[in-house]
C-alpha cells in the first residue's frame, strides 16, 4: 500500500475530514508535515478526499541558524501551490527564560497557539497535525515511564478534541518515520532536517534516539509497531469504558446548574447511594467526568485526589470536604456528593 493510500484509508476510518471544511495544517519545513501537507495535496487533486481548504501555519522558533531557511523553504512551497501561509516568528528561548519554562515546552504552547489563532482567523474548523508512529510509540513509552494509568496508553489519537472543543486530526497516525523519509525522497521534497531532535537534551530525544533503538537491537525489532496495537486497543477499551462513565452518571446525577442554564453558582449533585453501587473504576471515572463537566478540564487533578474523593464518598470522616485542585470543592451531605466549583 502506497503512503498516500494509507492516509486515505485513516481519513476515511476516522472521518477526519469533511466537506468544506477548513484545515490548518501545521507545518515545520520538517519530513513529517511536508509529506503530510504533499499528500493531503495529491488527494485533493484527485477528488479523492471530500473538497476542502488547506491553510498552513509555520512558526520559526528562531532557536537555531537554519530556522529563517526552513521559514523560506515553508513559504516558497506554498507559494508555489497556490496555499495561504501564516508564519510568526518568535524568540522561544527568551519566551521560555521569561516564563521559567522549558524550551521545549514554551515552543509547544506557542506553536498551538499560533495554530489556533489562524484557524479563529480564518474560521476553520480543525488545526492538523504530522503526528506519526513514530511518535505515537515515544508518547505511550514516555506514558508508561511516568506511571501513567491506561488513559495514558492511547498515545495520540487519530481525531481528539481539546478542552475548548477544538478538533485535532493526524492523518500521519499510522505511518512510519521510515515510510514518511521514503516518500520525501520519492517525491523529491527535500525537507529540512531538525539537527536539534538528534540533541539527548529532551526526554522525548532520549526516547527516541537511546531508548527505542535499544528495545528495537535487544528486545522486539518490531517494538514500534507492538507499542502502536497496544495503544489501539487501549483506545478501544477506553471508548467502551467512557460509554459505560456516562451511562452511569446519567444514572446518578441528581442536579446540575451549569454556566448558562441557572443564575446559581456552578454545581453538580451526584446520589451517593447510587454512586456506592458502582464498581472502583466506574466510580474513579464518574468522578473525573464530574469534574470535567463542571470545569471544562481536569488539569491538576491527579491520582491521589480522586483516591481522597473516594475515601470522603465511602467514609465521611475526617474532613467533610476536600479542594483537590482549588477549582473545585467536593463534599458529602445528606445521602449527596457535591462538586462546587470555587
Amino acid at each position: 500500500m502506497t503512503l498516500e493510500n494509507k492516509v486515505l484509508e485513516t481519513i476515511k476510518k476516522y472521518q477526519l475530514i469533511k466537506k468544506e471544511d477548513k484545515l490548518v495544517i501545521g507545518v515545520s519545513g520538517g519530513p513529517d508535515s511536508m509529506a503530510l501537507l504533499h499528500i493531503l495535496l495529491t488527494l485533493q487533486e484527485k477528488n479523492q478526499i471530500p473538497s476542502c481548504t488547506l491553510l498552513v501555519a509555520h512558526v520559526n522558533h528562531m532557536l537555531r541558524k537554519e530556522a529563517e531557511e526552513e521559514t523560506v523553504y515553508v513559504e516558497e512551497f506554498c507559494k508555489m501551490h497556490q496555499i495561504p501561509c501564516f508564519v510568526k516568528r518568535v524568540n522561544v528561548k527568551e519566551l521560555a527564560q521569561k516564563e521559567k519554562k522549558g524550551t521545549e515546552e514554551m515552543g509547544r504552547l506557542l506553536r498551538y497557539q499560533f495554530f489556533e489563532e489562524v484557524r479563529q482567523e480564518q474560521n476553520a474548523q480543525k488545526i492538523v497535525t504530522a503526528h506519526q508512529a513514530n511518535d505515537n510509540a515515544e508518547t505511550v513509552l514516555m506514558n508508561i515511564i511516568r506511571g501513567s494509568g491506561t488513559a495514558g496508553l492511547k498515545g495520540i489519537e487519530p481525531i481528539r478534541k481539546n478542552e475548548k472543543k477544538v478538533v485535532f486530526i493526524r492523518p500521519l497516525i499510522h505511518c512510519t518515520k521510515e515510510e514518511i523519509y521514503q516518500y520525501c525522497e520519492e517525491k523529491n521534497l527535500q525537507p529540512k532536517i531538525d539537527t536539534s531532535n538528534q540533541e539527548n537534551v529532551y526526554n522525548r530525544n532520549k526516547v527516541r534516539n537511546t531508548l527505542i533503538p535499544f528495545l528495537e537491537k535487544e528486545w522486539n525489532p518490531n517494538i514500534v509497531a507492538t507499542l502502536n496495537r497496544l495503544s489501539e486497543l487501549a483506545r478501544q477499551e477506553n471508548h467502551y469504558l467512557e460509554k459505560q462513565t456516562k451511562k452511569a452518571y446519567d444514572f446518578m446525577v441528581l442536579e446540575e446548574n451549569l454556566e448558562g442554564e441557572t443564575n446559581q453558582e456552578n454545581s453538580i449533585l451526584l446520589s451517593l447511594k447510587k454512586w456506592k453501587e458502582q464498581d472502583f473504576v466506574i466510580k474513579s471515572r464518574v468522578i473525573r467526568y464530574t469534574i470535567n463537566r463542571l470545569l471544562g478540564t481536569t488539569k491538576d487533578i491527579e491520582k491521589i485526589h480522586i483516591e481522597d474523593i473516594i475515601k470522603l464518598c465511602e467514609k465521611n470522616v475526617g474532613n467533610k470536604y476536600l479542594i483537590p485542585n482549588k477549582k473545585v470543592k467536593v463534599l458529602v451531605n445528606k445521602g449527596k456528593i457535591f462538586f462546587l466549583e470555587q
